[in-house]
């Protein structure tokens, strides 16, 4: 799993072209059963891949923290919402919150996320692959294939079941 987490920016990179070409193809004649596609893609890949053995999301990139977000978080931590966000976001360029820093600072040593139970939604859904009308996030599948083994491989799938 390393091996492929550490060459998965290579791969992407490599397939770029292909992948930008594939998604601009979909977006304009999306099939019919996509969303059907990308719901059985999504969870074969599922059934072998363990995100604790790569949790290189969380390494690597930060979430979103939306307003529902951060009110959850700081109730689980019995906190009012802006000492929360004082303690660990920062806004973005877009205006979003975001980790003051990466690698997450809920991510233990064992890979796993002491607020599972009350993580980001944007955590919840990554890599998004599973999402009704996917050919609307062609631009961030194409970021996600280079962070994440499992849209990486799901994106090869789909572009062999969908020619």
């Amino acid at each position: 799993m390393q091996d492929m987490i550490n060459n998965l920016p290579k791969f992407a990179k490599d397939k770029h072209n292909e992948n930008k070409k594939f998604f601009d193809k979909l977006k304009k004649k999306p099939p019919k059963n996509l969303d059907y596609v990308m719901q059985e893609l999504h969870d074969d890949e599922f059934k072998q891949t363990d995100c604790l053995e790569c949790a290189n999301c969380c390494k690597t990139t930060g979430p979103l923290f939306t307003d529902k977000d951060v009110e959850r978080i700081a109730k689980h931590f019995r906190m009012k919402p802006q000492q929360f966000i004082s303690q660990y976001l920062r806004i973005d360029e877009d205006k979003d919150y975001v980790l003051q820093s990466v690698p997450c600072v809920f991510l233990g040593s064992d890979n796993y996320c002491s607020i599972y139970e009350v993580r980001p939604k944007a955590c919840s859904e990554f890599p998004h692959t599973d999402r009704k009308k996917f050919q609307q996030i062609s631009n961030l599948t194409l970021k996600n294939v280079a962070i994440c083994p499992a849209a990486f491989n799901i994106v090869e799938a789909m572009k062999q079941k969908i020619k």
